[in-house]
């Protein structure tokens, strides 16, 4: 964790559920070391419902790194790799900084943003990765050298601050929610918020200092050539790209129990360090702030995932593997959903076995690594829930229904927790079908709870499934009313009513998601040959030589392939059995 000391939010709760569900360690490292956990958009419906947990950097960092050593055939070495060996386009092994050899049939680069890394503040500049830790410098060069595409892309940090010289009383606290959700199915017993956390505000003063000191940021002063993230901008792009807001909101985010070092979510800056102090003081409970570690840019280099196939793997370099910001992602969750796809997909081909690919219909990661590979990035990608069509059925609740079995039948979910998930299945499935047949019958006490809760009261009986249609009404809020019911556990009851309540809006996605199977089932071979394919515009046949997609479906999602290519394609498909012969 070299940046933000937090796991999930908006849509990256989504995927680490998924990496849980699927047998990663993320979620059940973040339920083992948080300080207070948050879900987001609970005004909101269940779809954009997202986990988000502070975490203890040092104990989250302790722990992943613990795990890793007590884990059954991996070797760590700690090196640093220069180059890739390649021969005839497929991957050899690797080469380190003091010459030695790893042999490898497939390797994962995994390189964050460390990828020749160069820290800006003001107008100094030097290469170093996140928090201190060094840069990797000349396996870039390597990579050119074997023709693979680079790109520069920028992203930032807030400082980090002695939580002794806030003054809290001046900011909004932020407390944890009363009923905590863990991240990992296997996680159990109780949970506990350890801290509280608060929120502040810049100001006309804070906007002043800044707009002055412009001239002085790496970012705009020209230092800078990389892309930064849209979605996630330094305070200098908020207050240019937003001059009509008065204030903008940053989040006072403890970094651990045994520090005082608080991150300042929402501050990153590439100002000078003078700067910084000016307009970090200028905040109301920041007047004595002291900074322990100064905001700073990095720029850093990224592969084109347009040269990535859907299992991550390199098109033209067999064995070879480019998962996470390594490829123009940006944070933690979006990197590990892709470093476990990358992990299994290279295990699944030494082993001769058939690709795991998930499609967008089947959860944000499918979604995520179609984006990358069929669209491209422009600047650092971040999930988020408006990226996916199918947002209804992709909830971070029933992320086990969706994923648990691929993690199973992968070897990376044991049979003892698949039987656990099974026993959830079997009760919701239950408890569905008893209260399709129980009645809830007309009398004072249940019609005084409906008015209460703002719907009409009963005249005659009413199946409870029916009951709980009505928004208003809830599971829990029928269970003084209902005699005969088990008492279950809330991941049981919770999934009974989001089924019941969304019965219609799910029907309707599962026909889109079946509509868009029905063309991802049309392959396409990775050596098709487009170029003599009568019809096909030449950008077309352009894109998709480059992109080389797997299917009809992620060929039409292809920016420059129209509808009217696609119609060609599968009318050449249909007339040549589906086989193209260079």
């Amino acid at each position: 964790m070299p940046c933000n000391p937090c796991i999930g939010g908006t849509a990256k709760g989504h995927l680490v559920c998924e990496i849980d569900a699927l047998g990663g360690e993320m979620g059940i490292v973040a339920d083992k070391t948080f300080l207070q956990s948050r879900m987001l958009n609970k005004g909101k419906g269940p779809a954009v419902h997202s986990l988000r947990v502070q975490s203890d950097r040092i104990a989250y960092t302790k722990l992943m790194k613990e795990t890793m050593e007590k884990t059954d055939n991996l070797f760590i070495k700690q090196d640093e790799v220069i180059d890739i060996i390649i021969e005839d386009d497929k991957v050899k092994g690797v080469r380190t900084r003091i010459g030695a050899e790893y042999l490898a049939k497939a390797v994962i680069i995994a390189s964050g943003t460390f990828l020749n890394s160069t820290i800006h503040v003001g107008d100094v500049a030097y290469l170093s990765g996140p928090d201190g830790i060094m840069a990797s410098v000349g396996l870039s060069e390597k990579l050119a050298e074997k023709g693979i595409s680079l790109m520069r892309f920028k992203t930032g940090t807030p400082a980090r601050v002695n939580k002794r010289s806030i003054d809290f009383s001046k900011l909004e606290e932020q407390v944890g929610d009363d009923v905590i959700y863990p991240f990992s199915s296997t996680t159990t017993g109780k949970m506990e918020n350890k801290i509280k956390c608060h929120i502040a505000y810049t100001n006309e003063k804070t906007h002043e200092i800044i707009e002055n000191n412009l001239h002085r940021s790496a970012l705009y002063g020209g230092n800078i050539e990389g892309s930064g993230p849209r979605y996630c901008p330094s305070i200098e792009d908020k207050i240019v790209r937003f001059k009509d807001k008065k204030r903008h909101q940053m989040f006072v985010e403890p970094c651990g129990i045994d520090t005082n070092e608080i991150y300042l979510q929402g501050m990153s800056s590439s100002l000078p360090l003078d700067v910084q102090i000016q307009f970090y003081r200028s905040i109301e409970g920041f007047e004595n702030l002291e900074i322990m570690r100064n905001a700073y840019a990095i720029e850093y280099d990224c592969v084109d995932p347009l040269e990535l196939l859907p299992t991550l793997e390199f098109i033209k370099i067999e064995g070879l593997y480019g998962p996470g910001q390594f490829n123009g992602t940006s944070g933690y969750e979006e990197a590990a959903a892709q470093g476990l796809v990358a992990g299994i997909n290279a295990v699944l081909k030494l082993d001769g076995k058939e690709p795991f690919i998930l499609d967008r219909a089947s959860s944000y990661v499918g979604t995520l690594i179609d984006d990358l590979v069929t669209k491209g990035v422009s600047d650092p990608y971040r999930m988020m829930t408006s990226r996916s069509e199918y947002r209804l059925l992709l909830r971070q609740d029933n992320a086990d229904t969706r994923l648990m079995e691929h993690g199973k039948n992968i070897g990376l979910v044991s049979q003892e927790r698949f039987d656990l998930y099974l026993e959830k299945q079997a009760a919701i499935e239950k408890e569905m079908e008893r209260i399709k047949i129980i009645t809830i019958k007309p009398n004072d006490a249940i019609n005084k709870k409906l008015e209460d809760l703002g719907t009409v009261a009963l005249k005659t009986g009413i199946k409870m499934s029916e009951l709980m249609k009505r928004p208003q009404v809830g599971y829990q809020d029928l269970v003084e009313f209902d005699k005969d019911r088990e008492i279950l556990p809330r991941a049981v009851w919770e999934q009974v009513e989001i089924l019941l309540k969304y019965e219609g809006y799910i029907k309707r996605q599962i026909s889109q998601v079946e509509e868009m199977r029905r063309l991802e089932v049309k392959k396409l071979a990775v050596d098709f040959n487009y170029s003599d394919i009568t019809g096909l515009r030449l950008e077309a046949r352009e894109k998709l030589d480059k992109i080389k997609p797997l299917n009809i479906g992620q060929a039409s999602r292809i920016s420059g392939v129209s509808p009217a290519d696609i119609s060609v394609l599968l009318i050449y498909l249909s007339q040549n059995g589906g086989k193209n012969d260079k």
